[in-house]
């Protein structure tokens, strides 16, 4: 399936799932979840492998369904339609997401396991390391990009409160997002276009991620 842009109703089915999570709804609605958000996104992922998956994996799409075991919010449904290549959480990763706020891009770490944030933190704290990602979050700011992430109020343990990047070290998560509200490219070809630019910015971001934090080590819990 060639990927022609998201569907008519796409925007439109998450709008109405703010207004009604429930199994009811998704029950009625689950047509129009297919057609015009899962299996655009599954097209839309599998054209961006071809440019983005070396040595990361095929993308993939997130289930819909919430984890709610652990959470105050019992609504049954996602919100949105996230898709990712990546070769493990917190290593680097390239995002797409379709909801009511429109179309949304990211690269980075959205989750840093504790080995992770050790060595992130280690690689931030060295000056040509340091710097580089400085650099390059620079950058994207510059892009029009939003860095974004889990952010400590105090200094982290062991790192003086005076570190030129003290900032960056006091970061648990970090990444870069983009947003563009609905509009006709959402569902048209171009949006492919839109995607892989965006995820052509963050490349250098990611490839920092991949060679100073990689994957996790430890078993996710």
């Amino acid at each position: 399936m060639k990927f022609a842009g998201f569907g008519e109703y796409a925007v439109d089915f998450y709008d109405g799932l703010l207004a009604d999570n429930s199994k009811s709804y998704w029950d009625d609605n689950v047509a129009t979840y297919r057609s015009d958000v899962r299996e655009p996104m599954r097209a839309l992922l599998a054209e961006l492998n071809k440019e983005f998956s070396a040595g990361l994996g095929e993308g993939k799409v997130f289930r819909p369904y919430r984890d709610v075991r652990f959470s105050k919010d019992k609504t049954p449904y996602k919100t949105h339609c996230g898709g990712v290549i990546e070769a493990g959480r917190g290593g680097g990763a390239y995002y797409v997401e379709v909801g009511p706020d429109g179309l949304r891009v990211g690269g980075g770490c959205f989750h840093l396991a504790p080995d992770q944030l050790a060595r992130f933190r280690q690689a931030v704290d060295t000056e040509i390391h340091g710097e580089a990602l400085e650099k390059i979050l620079a950058k994207l700011r510059r892009a029009g990009w939003t860095i974004a992430g889990d952010v400590l109020q105090t200094k982290p343990r062991g790192y003086d409160a005076e570190h030129p990047r003290i900032a960056l070290l006091r970061h648990r998560s970090i990444y870069a997002v983009r947003v563009w509200e609905p509009d006709d490219t959402l569902h048209e070809r171009a949006c492919l276009d839109r995607v892989k630019k965006a995820w052509r910015q963050v490349r250098d971001f990611n490839e920092w991620a991949r060679d100073h934090v990689g994957v996790s080590e430890q078993p996710r819990r």
